[in-house]
């Protein structure tokens, strides 16, 4: 069987994230992150245990019979690093997430997240 490429892994590790907020699983979200990994909107700076402290504590959208409609809107990988635009409709907003990725040790991380409330 051959190996995903990079382009297949990266696109799996979104759709991890997609699941993660959709299903509310921080060990999921923990996984696919670099423990390093910086969330940041205008005026907001959070790190990953914080964040994922709050996701804990929120509503779980499949737990509120939310439909799932996150989707990938475009990918750019080159090398060893990528961005991802993902669409996250989460908890009646609509949001807009910018995922920076790195492989390092063979393995992609996400190591930034940029995000926007549409």
């Amino acid at each position: 069987m051959n190996a995903l490429t990079d382009q297949q892994q990266v696109r799996q590790l979104v759709s991890d994230y997609s699941d993660g907020l959709h299903h509310g699983n921080v060990a999921l979200l923990r996984r696919i992150f670099h423990p390093d990994a910086v969330l940041k909107a205008p005026n907001l700076r959070r790190n990953l245990n914080d964040w994922l402290a709050l996701v804990a504590q929120r509503p779980v959208p499949s737990e509120l019979g939310h439909d799932y409609h996150y989707r990938l809107e475009w990918l750019e990988v080159l090398n060893e690093q990528a961005l991802a635009k993902v669409y996250c409709p989460l908890l009646g907003r609509d949001y807009t997430d910018f995922l920076g990725c790195l492989k390092e040790n063979g393995e992609w991380k996400i190591v930034n997240k940029m995000y926007a409330d549409n």
